[in-house]
Formats: C-alpha cells, sequence, structure tokens
C-alpha cells in the first residue's frame, strides 16, 4: 500500500469502508506507524465504533510506508518518565488489543513491512494475518532492557513456547517464512498478491453467517483459558444454542437441500 509523504495535518489513522469490510490503516510512515497514546486512541475508538455497527463484517489492518508496525513510539516513551505515563499507556495498549479480540468480526492484519515489539503483538493478536514475504517480526525490546512482556501476551498465545521464549530472550527477527512456520502468520505472499490474499479472506468471510462467526469467535477465545472438560462443556452449550438461531436451521436446511442459503445473520 503505497502513500504520498505525510504532512503533521494527515490523520494518524485512516478508515475506508467497502461492502462491509473495515480497513483500518496505520497511517505513521515516517516513524514505521509507531503506536502513540494518540495512536492507541484512535485505534480504539474506532473498534468502539465497529463493534456496535452491524454493517461491517470483517476489519482489515494494514499501514502505509515500508514498516507495519515498530510497536510504542519510543520518543515518547523517553519524553514522558513517570510511572502514570507509563501504566496508562500500557494498560491502554492491553484495552486495544483485547478490543480486538472481542470484536465479533474477524480481523485480519495485512502485514506489508517489519512489525516488532507491540507491533508484532498486534500482527499475533488479530484473527488471520498475511504477510508479504519480506516482513520481519521481533520482540525485541530485551536489546535496550525492556523486557516485551506486554507483546508475549499476544505472542504465548499464537505460538509454541519455545519458539515464543526465543524470540523473547534473544530478540531475534523472525523472517516471514519462520512466521507462517511457527503460526505467526497464516500466509505469506508476494507484495504483488498481498492484496488479493486478504481479499479472498474477506470474502469468504462475507459469504458465512455473521451471527454464527460472532458466535464461534467469542467461543473460540473463552475456551482458550479453560481445562478441557470445561471447554467442552461451555463449547456444547454454545454449539446447542447456535444450533437453535435462524441461520444455523436455515444453513444445515440448505446443504439438506443442496441449495445455497440465505443468512438473516440471527
Amino acid at each position: 500500500m503505497s502513500a504520498e509523504p505525510k504532512t503533521d495535518t494527515d490523520p494518524m489513522l485512516l478508515r475506508t469502508d467497502a461492502g462491509g469490510v473495515t480497513t483500518l490503516t496505520l497511517n505513521r510512515p515516517q516513524q514505521r506507524n509507531a503506536l502513540s497514546r494518540a495512536m492507541i486512541a484512535a485505534i480504539q475508538d474506532e473498534l468502539d465504533d465497529i463493534r456496535e455497527d452491524a454493517s461491517v463484517r470483517a476489519v482489515v489492518f494494514a499501514a502505509n510506508g515500508p514498516g507495519f508496525c515498530a510497536g510504542h513510539d519510543m520518543r515518547e516513551l523517553v519524553s514522558n518518565r513517570t510511572p502514570e505515563f507509563y501504566d496508562e499507556l500500557f494498560h491502554a495498549c492491553g484495552r486495544m488489543m483485547t478490543s480486538i479480540m472481542q470484536l465479533p468480526q474477524p480481523v485480519i492484519a495485512r502485514v506489508q513491512g517489519v512489525a516488532t515489539a507491540a507491533g508484532c503483538q498486534l500482527v499475533a493478536t488479530c484473527d488471520l494475518a498475511v504477510a508479504v514475504d519480506t516482513a520481519h517480526f521481533a520482540t525485541p525490546g530485551v536489546h535496550i532492557g525492556l523486557f516485551c512482556s506486554t507483546p508475549m501476551v499476544a505472542l504465548s498465545r499464537n505460538v509454541g513456547r519455545k519458539q515464543a521464549m526465543e524470540m523473547l530472550i534473544l530478540g531475534d527477527p523472525c523472517p516471514a517464512e519462520k512466521a507462517l512456520e511457527i503460526g505467526l502468520v497464516n500466509r505469506v505472499v508476494g507484495e504483488d498478491a498481498l492484496d488479493v490474499t486478504v481479499r479472498e479472506m474477506t470474502d469468504k468471510i462475507l459469504d458465512k453467517s455473521g451471527y454464527t462467526i460472532k458466535v464461534g469467535k467469542e467461543a473460540f477465545y473463552k475456551q482458550l483459558d479453560s481445562g478441557v472438560e470445561e471447554a467442552y462443556a461451555y463449547t456444547a452449550k454454545v454449539m446447542a444454542e447456535n444450533m437453535m438461531s435462524h441461520d444455523a436451521q436455515e444453513g444445515v436446511g440448505a446443504f439438506v437441500e443442496k441449495r445455497k442459503p440465505v443468512w438473516r445473520g440471527e
């Protein structure tokens, strides 16, 4: 995704809506789209709006410039050396990441460049991720004496423990193919196929029942934090309730009758 040189009056976050898909584009290319306090607040505002917008069926996080997201804004951290500022900033970032998981709509990261620290956290937090083959991922805070503890939450829930600890303790860059291998991203493609691949995903999402995806996404994250027996008890209840919905009845009926289902979103 190309962009004209950014000026001080340009918004740091861009939103476009088209055909049920909302794209949120990080727009601080000269700062490698670092997550300043203002950027986090802007994203949070959009997430709060999207959550209540039934017309939005899928969300894509994209970025302008050569980097996807460089994590927190280091200049801002140096300029605000108080525990109150740091506490507020990291809690706001955690709330933003949690809001992505709690959105009823699936969220896709469109990664066109390097994603480090909280930027890597953002990719790991999204439900799906497509990366260009030249992208790199890292949690390099250890190099500057700041362990990537909050990025660790999302990272450790997406990749194996040994792979997560290697990224966190060594801080080395993880190339796109390795990120695919360990489960940090779903697809790795050439630059010319990035938008096509994201569109293929959103098209498939739009073809499904939004209600069913909402139910499934919520259940997916809730059961992850449960023991096996508790998870089965919870998801059995979810499936029974889901089965009684209009869209499930319609979908099963359409399958039996060999026709295309007509979703009602309920």
